[in-house]
């Protein structure tokens, strides 16, 4: 079964919702979900249907990308086993906003709102009105109420989100992208000096890897909530990345070669957004990632393509 999370548009991918409008085909996903990869005679024995319908709408889910299929030997030839590819669906209406006549086209992507997640303890995430299920419990980073957090943190690992790639649906070339948010190392309690090596990656090409110098606690940050104690990470630097033709700069220092032309954006409908510590990482100092309703900022992971 899937651990993976699908974060849809509906103005966007009507297809996809279009495919739920049947009960058949939600009750495959939820048996292929349940009880894991299965071939199609096996979902028409379960569900107690004709082996030509559960094919005709198992078609349907893979053309929409919710379920895939793989060629397995059997005792006489071979057969197709279905997989379900995500775990939940989430609908969200994205903000569309005006900087997207003005040469910008921007998403402000929720903290909670990831994807998917590899994450070790210490871990945890909040929400402005408190923590957010158990802390440093890993399973605690798949609670629904994720989507309320506005602060999370892990020792090693990383979360990747899915941002929608709108420059294809305004058919627009795009001449840079850029990356912004809030971020610290991670210790328990504070520390001035505790370095952590954090790794970003867009549609799994490093860009960079930048070393955050401390966890910082000195003081109180501007939107952090009055109930998170002062003993705990407060806020974090804001860090801005701009991939170019001409390779990736982090507050305007050249990084890395890596350039537009190495995240093909014009074959994805979508750009994947990777932040995490990696397990060989010289300074695996954990990370914070600080959302709206915390920090200095209050904001939440912003991306925007820069039209050419």
């Amino acid at each position: 079964m899937s651990n993976e999370i699908m974060v849809v548009d509906p103005l966007e991918r009507l297809d996809l919702l279009k495919s739920l409008a049947s009960e058949v085909r939600v009750r495959i996903l939820d048996l292929l979900h349940r009880k894991g990869p299965k071939n199609v005679n096996q979902v028409a024995e379960e569900l107690g249907l004709p082996q030509s319908t559960i094919s005709a709408n198992i078609q349907v889910l893979v053309d929409v990308g919710l379920i895939e299929t793989k060629s397995q030997k059997a005792r006489k030839g071979s057969q197709k086993v279905c997989y379900s590819t995500f775990s939940e669906l989430v609908v969200v209406f994205k903000d569309r906003t005006p900087a997207q006549d003005l040469g910008v086209i921007e998403v402000a992507m929720p903290l909670g709102l990831y994807t998917r997640c590899e994450v070790s303890a210490p871990c945890g995430l909040c929400s402005t009105d408190g923590v957010i299920g158990l802390l440093d419990v890993p399973d605690t980073f798949l609670d629904p109420d994720r989507m309320r957090a506005g602060l999370l943190w892990f020792t090693r690992g990383f979360v990747e989100y899915q941002f929608p790639n709108n420059a294809t649906l305004a058919n627009a070339k795009v001449g840079g992208l850029e990356l912004a948010m809030e971020l610290s190392s991670e210790v328990p309690g504070t520390s001035k000096d505790w370095p952590s090596d954090i790794t970003v990656a867009i549609n799994g090409h490093e860009i960079d890897t930048w070393t955050a110098p401390a966890d910082y606690g000195d003081k109180r940050g501007k939107h952090t909530p009055g109930w998170w104690k002062l003993a705990g990470s407060q806020y974090g630097d804001l860090a801005h990345w701009r991939v170019t033709n001409n390779g990736t700069y982090r507050n305007n220092d050249k990084v890395s070669k890596c350039s537009l032309a190495d995240l093909e954006l014009e074959r994805h409908r979508s750009i994947r957004i990777r932040i995490g510590v990696k397990e060989d990482a010289r300074h695996p100092g954990g990370i914070n990632i600080f959302g709206s309703g915390f920090g200095n900022y209050s904001n939440d992971i912003v991306l925007r393509l820069l039209k050419a």
